[in-house]
């Protein structure tokens, strides 16, 4: 399964429909990529809603299947064991999208964020089991096998080859998002456009339920990981991503390390931080924080800035209190007031 981000988002359900309208609300949830998998969509019944939301569930194991690091015979880890044998290998249109779009985050980012970092990710996996440091010397060997530049991508034959041995690829940051854009996929082409799917703090929105404008989404606050939201969102046909961690860090020797590591130095992040990010995309928004959450506030709002249609909010713990920092779209998705004290 492809291991689960941080859960900083909650959902506001909206009320049923008045039965004079043709479409109903409906609501599945089910365990799947190591997380919870909720669906809210609105069809003409019974019998439709079912069927669409086994096919967005189908979906989503199909690309589990897909990129998973946990399953060793997943078409990622088959790519991974071809690593460093000099041969380009032949990869679905999924696989390879989601490298493309890895690779293009990560020469926006001098490598911040980084798919190949699968080496170092797998020790600290380790470590927050064992509450333990990884090795310096296992460490140092692992960050040798680590680096974007090494992956090739050959788009007309469709093709990927790592070039280094040992290389291991791990989508913990950028799959969630992906994953949600193609479960709404899957539900659009059995004709539900007013739709929901959250993949933990991964939600992709279709058009808004009816009678309304939007669908609202509250982000926790960072003190609180299960305390009442910080605020509220309005999404519509976009996608929005939480990294931070709340849930998912281990302290060694006094020191909290998220689960989010650095590729340039091979450790968890030790800042603590959420960074919440809107964009049309869920892959685009569930790699966007990721690659925020590890470049700070100052470059990574700058990289908010440089990308068409998204927009951030970063919040960080600093001796002094919650440091909150907004890009200069995030205005635009946040519920005024007397709207965010509404519990819908």
């Amino acid at each position: 399964m492809v291991a689960a981000g941080a859960i900083l988002v909650f959902l506001l359900w909206h009320p049923s429909i008045t039965k004079a309208q043709t479409l109903e609300r409906y609501e599945f949830r089910e365990p799947h990529l190591g997380t919870i998998v909720d669906l809210t969509l609105y069809a003409s019944g019974e019998t439709v809603a079912n069927d669409s939301a086994r096919a967005a569930f189908a979906r989503i194991e199909e690309l589990n299947r897909i990129l998973s690091d946990y399953i060793p015979d997943s078409e990622a880890m088959r790519l991974c064991q071809a690593s460093g044998t000099g041969k380009a290998v032949p990869v679905s249109s999924e696989l390879y999208e989601v490298l493309a779009k890895s690779v293009e985050i990560s020469k926006a980012t001098d490598g911040a964020f980084d798919v190949t970092v699968g080496p170092v990710v797998k020790l600290w996996r380790s470590a927050r089991r064992l509450r333990k440091m990884p090795a310096a010397d296992k460490l140092a060997e692992a960050r040798l096998r680590v680096g974007w530049q090494q992956l090739i991508l050959d788009s007309a034959a469709r093709t990927v080859e790592l070039r280094k041995q040992g290389m291991l690829l791990d989508f913990g940051g950028i799959a969630k998002g992906y994953i949600a854009d193609q479960a709404r996929v899957a539900l659009k082409e059995r004709g539900i456009h007013r739709c929901l799917v959250a993949v933990a703090g991964d939600i992709a929105a279709g058009d808004a339920p009816p009678e309304r404008d939007c669908w609202r989404i509250g982000i926790a606050p960072l003190d609180k990981a299960n305390g009442q939201p910080s605020r509220y969102l309005r999404l519509v046909n976009s996608s929005i991503s939480t990294s931070g961690d709340a849930f998912q860090f281990v302290e060694i020797d006094g020191v909290r390390y998220s689960h989010i590591v650095d590729p340039a130095t091979g450790l968890g992040l030790t800042r603590r931080s959420s960074v919440t990010v809107v964009a049309p995309k869920g892959i685009s928004a569930d790699g966007l924080a990721t690659a925020v959450s590890i470049l700070g506030p100052d470059r990574g709002l700058a990289l908010i800035e440089q990308t068409k249609g998204a927009a951030a909010l970063i919040v960080q713990a600093t001796e002094t209190g919650l440091s909150v920092t907004e890009s200069s779209r995030f205005a635009g998705f946040v519920l005024p007031n007397e709207a965010d004290s509404r519990q819908e």
